[in-house]
């Protein structure tokens, strides 16, 4: 062996056993000096402390430190000065291990290496006033002068907490911190700017809560993890630096600056690829329940802020927070958004130097596009702002075919085949548990060329085209075009207040309708006289779904009146032209207000309505008939719904005043035997022919007179109808052939009791004498009394009426 590693050989195993030497005698020294030196480490604890700290006992530990030498403090007591009016321990510990140098032990100094505290409560407590036991730590006088020896202040170089449940308890300004901690070691190293130290953490948050009335933030979650933390003089102030945190299993990195002369705090959170629902639950009910409402499939990235300025005006801290979407899917309370990209961010200090509150909160989503039940939006910002009372806005554009939201609406009451909308709508709405209310909006909707099916009326629209406009609470419909069959329709409409009433009162829609058409096919709305069906809102689950039910219980619940002129309308046989009407729709009723028509070379004029119920419909209607061709009429009404006198028996022009009431089916037909009411006409160079009973009347009395041809220059009556019976008031009939006077019932079925007294006299041979004289011949000669009753086989026969006035 070589001389020089022989000599190094010495020299380490002289050291090793000076060093053994040494811990031997300070482990000597301490079990002879167990209350001197326990005296010594309290006293020196207790230099810079406005309290006490005190301990029971002390043990060495010799093994635990070794080169070094250890004690441990058992039953120790932390308690500041006021302690007998609050009651809360700062410190109460079972175990504290204290590691000393054992060179300072010799001189007659104890300097603490490390600090072990196990199975111990640590309790900071500010009282309501904003006292805390925390003052029972000193802090030197400004103007001290610097001390030319070396500072005793404590100085520890390692710290090893286990077991150890820490609670910060702020009754002033309502905020409380408890964490149950598993392990925190450290170590500290004392430059002249303050201390540098790389803490390793592992601990369970049992309350994070910076304001207790509103719960706590990672609630139950654990945190693990190394943090550097540097303390500086100048600022008074510990400094985190940005480290990851494993927060309920999932990376953070996080930064803070806790200025300690303030109380004042403030944190930096980042974190990436994390779920939104597990974000969610970090934070505090009062948040998290808002955000569960919501819900974003893939993973997100999210950077934040909590600032706390320590003065305690807004009782909770500024918080700010960015969020990055990419491709997502996002649920919100009215259906889901697709393929959604966007920038988020949440303040709840809107305006800058306002209150730090739900009131001042605002949400902003910015350069957000998405597929919203395949209809593609685009939002340059939407924000939600005063989270206590929400209110959102933002301008939202889109452009779509219509058929990419027949698999989208929730429900079957819309079909849509062709057509494209363009939308561009600047909104701004209440929000109430998370569905819009009282919302306002401006801007444009503009549908072309739309084939739409409006499945609970079975109207099939196509061609369909117009420009809906929002000013507002107001809606307008301009430069609109449907064609429903061969018919055709332009329209304009305006509603007041559609906005509001649509979520809160839509039976109190008030629509105002101008429709213009070249020609309508009457009969292709039939469907709009099946009954109208209320329905309540939907409280499902699929909100578009309910929303489109919504829309729809709108439309049947809503009152229209409507302004019409058209052309040429036909129903079936009827013809009407220059058709002017104002019809309003109102609960289950059509309310024909005003029509006016020309028909049958004449006019006719109605008001009248029509009230759907689910077996039939009942009617009401008082018109005006003046000068129409009496065959043409009774054609295009198919003889009112009976076969005795039909448009193949009459000639002539009818003006008529007519007061009815009867029902009619759903599909536009009168029923038979229905009608009520009154009819006053006038017949005006009219013909009755081929009438059966006035023939066989004929055949009976006046074979040699033709009664199949009957003309009758003028005639006024009154028929009082009553279901199949129509009571027929005294007439005097002066006819080509016949005179006579009727009166009586006549039915559609059983009960036919007319009578007629006839004068034989032929008419003819009164021609050339004048109406005084005509009415003075007229019942002069032979007269026949007759009645017309029912006969045995469902006819009518003519008997001698013996009971004639």
């Amino acid at each position: 062996m070589k001389s020089w590693l022989k000599i190094l050989l010495r020299i380490v195993s002289v050291l090793i056993i000076l060093v053994i030497l040494t811990w031997l005698a300070g482990a000597f020294y301490i079990s002879r000096n167990k209350k001197e030196i326990l005296s010594s480490i309290l006293e020196q604890l207790n230099k810079n402390l406005n309290g006490k700290i005190t301990a029971t006992s002390m043990e060495p530990t010799l093994l635990k430190s070794f080169p070094g030498v250890s004690v441990s403090l058992n039953g120790v007591l932390l308690r500041d000065s006021l302690w007998s009016q609050h009651k809360h321990d700062l410190l109460k510990a079972q175990d504290i291990d204290v590691s000393l140098n054992v060179l300072s032990l010799i001189v007659g100094n104890v300097n603490i290496n490390q600090i072990a505290i196990n199975d111990a409560s640590v309790y900071l407590y500010t009282d309501s006033s904003g006292y805390s036991n925390t003052s029972i730590f000193k802090t030197k006088p400004k103007t001290e002068k610097k001390s030319s020896t070396k500072s005793t202040a404590l100085e520890i170089k390692k710290i090893d907490f286990n077991k150890v449940n820490l609670i910060v308890d702020n009754k002033k300004r309502f905020k409380l911190f408890n964490f149950n901690i598993d392990q925190i070691q450290g170590r500290m190293k004392y430059p002249d700017s303050g201390w540098t130290g790389k803490i390793k953490l592992k601990t369970q948050v049992n309350s994070f809560a910076f304001n207790t009335r509103k719960g706590s933030f990672l609630k139950d979650k654990s945190l693990e993890g190394t943090l550097s933390a540097h303390y500086s003089k100048a600022q008074d102030a510990v400094i985190l630096d940005p480290e990851v945190l494993n927060i309920g299993g999932h990376p953070f990195k996080i930064g803070a600056k806790i200025d300690l002369g303030k109380s004042a705090f403030a944190i930096s959170i980042a974190v990436d690829d994390i779920l939104f629902r597990d974000v969610a639950l970090l934070l505090s009910p009062n948040i998290s329940s808002k955000l569960l409402k919501f819900g974003i499939e893939k993973p997100i990235s999210i950077r934040g802020n909590i600032i706390d300025d320590g003065s305690g005006k807004y009782g909770d801290p500024l918080i700010k927070v960015g969020i990055t979407v990419r491709d997502n899917v996002i649920s919100i309370p009215a259906g889901k958004l697709t393929a959604a990209n966007f920038d988020g961010s949440f303040t709840n200090q809107d305006t800058v130097g306002g209150i730090i509150g739900d009131e001042n909160s605002a949400i902003k989503f910015h350069k957000l596009t998405a597929k919203y039940f395949n209809a593609p939006l685009k939002i340059d910002t939407f924000t939600v702002t005063n989270l206590a009372r929400p209110i959102a806005t933002g301008l939202v554009t889109s452009q779509f075919p219509l058929s990419n939201l027949n698999n989208s609406l929730g429900t079957q009451d819309f079909e849509f085949k062709n057509g494209t909308a363009d939308l561009r709508l600047y909104c701004k709405a209440d929000i109430d548990n998370f569905q819009f209310t009282k919302p306002v909006v401006s801007g444009k909707i503009k549908i072309a060329d739309a084939d739409i099916l409006y499945v609970p009326r079975k109207l099939h629209l196509v061609k369909s085209a117009l420009n809906i406009n929002f000013d507002q609470n107001d809606l307008s419909i301009q430069n609109g075009h449907f064609q429903l069959g061969k018919s055709e329709l332009n329209v304009s409409c305006n509603i007041a207040n559609f906005a509001n009433l649509y979520y809160t009162d839509p039976d109190k829609i008030l629509v105002n309708l101008k429709m213009h058409s070249p020609q309508l096919y009457l009969n292709e709305f039939l469907p709009f006289l099946g009954p109208r069906t209320t329905k309540k809102k939907s409280s499902s689950g699929n909100s578009m779904k309910a929303a489109s039910k919504e829309l729809s219980n709108v439309l049947e619940v809503s009152k229209m009146n409507i302004n019409l002129t058209v052309g040429k309308a036909i129903y079936d046989k009827f013809l009407a032209k220059n058709l002017v009407a104002d019809i309003s729709l109102r609960g289950e009723g059509i309310y024909f207000n005003k029509i006016s028509v020309a028909h049958a070379g004449g006019t006719l004029a109605l008001n009248g309505n029509i009230i759907q119920e689910p077996s039939s419909n009942s009617f009401k209607i008082s018109s005006k008939i003046s000068h129409v061709s009496v065959k043409d009429f009774f054609y295009s009404f198919d003889n009112f719904g009976q076969n005795t006198i039909t448009n193949k028996n009459l000639k002539g022009y009818l003006s008529s005043l007519v007061n009815i009431s009867g029902r009619i089916s759903h599909t536009g037909k009168i029923l038979p035997r229905s009608i009520n009411g009154k009819v006053v006409f006038n017949l005006n160079n009219a013909a009755l022919v081929n009438f059966d009973p006035m023939v066989k009347v004929g055949k009976f009395a006046f074979p040699n007179r033709n009664l199949s041809n009957v003309e009758i220059k003028n005639l006024d009556g009154t028929l009082n109808i009553r279901g199949d019976k129509v009571e027929i008031s005294p007439m005097l009939i002066n006819s080509s052939a016949i005179n006579f006077n009727v009166k009586g019932t006549y039915a559609l079925g059983n009960g036919t009791d007319v009578a007629l007294d006839i004068p034989l006299r032929n008419p003819k041979g009164d021609e050339n004498l004048t109406n005084k004289e005509k009415r003075e011949a007229r019942m002069k000669g032979i007269v026949l009394h007759l009645k017309a009753i029912d006969d045995d086989k469902g006819g009518i026969k003519i008997r001698w009426n013996k009971d004639h006035d």
